[in-house]
């Protein structure tokens, strides 16, 4: 099997831990980093633009639906328990249906919102932030580096940056982890993933949860 470059760290150290050919659909093969401890899918499997696209219509993020309200408060309260009132943020990967962005808003800040499909206004990189959020869209990253960086480079010193997505706990829970079988999922992340990412950003990560992080600038 051939070797492949880590998509987040660009490490070498790289090995082949599963091929998922059980669908007939796609086949994926996926990799895990030794140095940053990413998983992540071959980027020649991953699925062109329209084909993800495709995908996300079939998601039903109601802003009405007390039940994604209440998953979406896994990041929500914990963040607006570090802001300032009357706050700037950003959501990044909105998607079709925004719906943090409004939760914030009803609390009394001020929020731009960012998709690739949906809302693809690229300004919205020039302004800084007190706060930024993306909730499961992490997973769904091509160059997961240049998008986490560029969100790491629009906080105002002493902003927060929030992510949630689930992490994996090592190759062998992954192989029969639910998650990895959205096939718009493409990197996963592992406490030590975040760890690498806070000492290129000098920020000490803090897990909330097992799919939560928030880094602090």
């Amino acid at each position: 099997m051939k070797n492949l470059g880590c998509v987040l760290c660009g490490g070498k150290s790289t090995k082949w831990i599963l091929k998922d050919d059980t669908r007939m659909d796609y086949v994926r093969d996926y990799y895990i980093c030794d140095e940053c401890n990413l998983i992540f899918v071959d980027p020649k499997q991953r699925l062109d633009p329209d084909e993800e696209k495709s995908r996300y219509e079939m998601h039903e993020n109601d802003p009405d639906d007390p039940g994604y309200r209440k998953f979406l408060s896994r990041l929500f309260k914990p963040m607006s328990q570090r802001i300032e009132p009357n706050s700037y943020g950003l959501d990044f990967g909105s998607g079709p249906g925004p719906t943090l962005s409004l939760m914030f808003e009803e609390a009394g800040h001020t929020v731009r919102i960012y998709d690739p499909f949906y809302a693809d206004d690229p300004s919205v990189f020039d302004d800084q932030y007190d706060f930024i959020t993306t909730t499961e869209t992490a997973e769904h990253l091509y160059d997961p580096l240049s998008e986490l960086d560029r969100l790491w480079s629009c906080l105002k010193p002493c902003g927060y940056l929030g992510i949630m997505t689930k992490r994996h706990r090592g190759a062998e829970h992954f192989k029969n982890w639910h998650y990895k079988n959205d096939d718009t999922h493409v990197v996963f992340y592992h406490e030590d993933t975040f760890r690498w990412l806070g000492n290129r950003w000098d920020s000490e990560p803090e897990f909330l949860r097992s799919d939560v992080v928030i880094f602090g600038s």
